[in-house]
């Protein structure tokens, strides 16, 4: 596997191809060789794989997943990265895939609805991991994402009931997801040094996944909107056909109507979603 680029490498490469990171689109630059192979250990890449990274940037990532004999999808926003990622196709004999655009539109970045299985990894730009993250479990599901991620976001994933970070989000990811393994990444080993806490996260998915509906993440999402009420308060003003469906199952399931939507137990939303 080749190394990533030094930081007076990346800075070179910048001025070449005539760029300034731009830090609204979250453009840090991984330089840390240690983490690009934890990358691909945790992800368990393999010759034959199909992956999806957003934001490949200078192309660090990518080239190792390539070399590991993966085949890549990639999207990428910034104009000048995209083509410098192009000059990189002639190499890899068809097995990378770049798509300019915006990963919100494009999540998958190209990849056709009727592929084979498929991973995620990724340096997610930091902006968009959650509303990203809602859009992937939508839709074909991954067999595992390994991303980098804002500390705060990837904290909030994980969070378990009872934690002020638990969102509809951690409800949505966890009931498809097992987030087995997580590492703190320092801002030393990004270019340039980004100004929030990094974390590198695996999810792989669950043997028996459990996806929601439309509806139901819907409601869910205005239930934690207002998490400070009580769940019984909540679900009796809510207008959707289920809320009312929902108060009864929870009256069933003899938890306490005045529990806040972060105090109900993951098992208790998937239940609620079944019913």
């Amino acid at each position: 596997m080749s190394s990533p680029l030094s930081p007076s490498e990346t800075r070179a490469l910048l001025e070449r191809i005539e760029h300034r990171p731009i830090r609204k689109l979250g453009q840090n630059f991984l330089i840390d060789g240690n983490i690009v192979r934890k990358s691909l250990e945790l992800a368990k890449i393999q010759t034959g794989d199909t992956v999806i990274e957003i934001g490949p940037g200078l192309g660090t990532l990518t080239r190792a997943l390539l070399n590991a004999g993966a085949t890549v999808y990639a999207i990428e926003k910034d104009k000048r990265l995209a083509a410098h990622i192009l000059s990189m196709e002639a190499e890899f004999e068809n097995r990378l895939h770049l798509l300019e655009g915006d990963a919100m539109d494009e999540p998958r970045a190209g990849l056709p609805e009727n592929s084979d299985p498929f991973k995620i990894v990724a340096n997610l730009p930091y902006a968009i991991s959650t509303p990203w993250m809602e859009a992937i479990i939508n839709g074909p599901a991954p067999q595992s994402m390994t991303l980098m991620l804002q500390k705060e976001a990837a904290q909030r994933f994980v969070a378990q009931s009872g934690s002020k970070q638990l969102g509809a989000i951690s409800i949505f990811l966890q009931a498809a997801f097992e987030t087995p393994t997580s590492h703190d990444v320092a801002a030393s080993c990004f270019y340039p040094k980004p100004d929030v806490g990094s974390r590198l996260l695996n999810l792989e998915a669950k043997p028996t996944p459990f996806y929601f509906t439309k509806e139901d993440r819907i409601l869910i999402r205005d239930l934690f909107n207002q998490r400070r009420k009580q769940i019984s308060s909540l679900l009796k003003k809510h207008p959707a056909p289920r809320a009312a469906l929902w108060l009864t199952q929870l009256d069933l399931l003899n938890i306490d109507l005045q529990s806040r939507p972060e105090q109900i137990a993951l098992e208790i939303w998937i239940q609620l979603g079944q019913t």
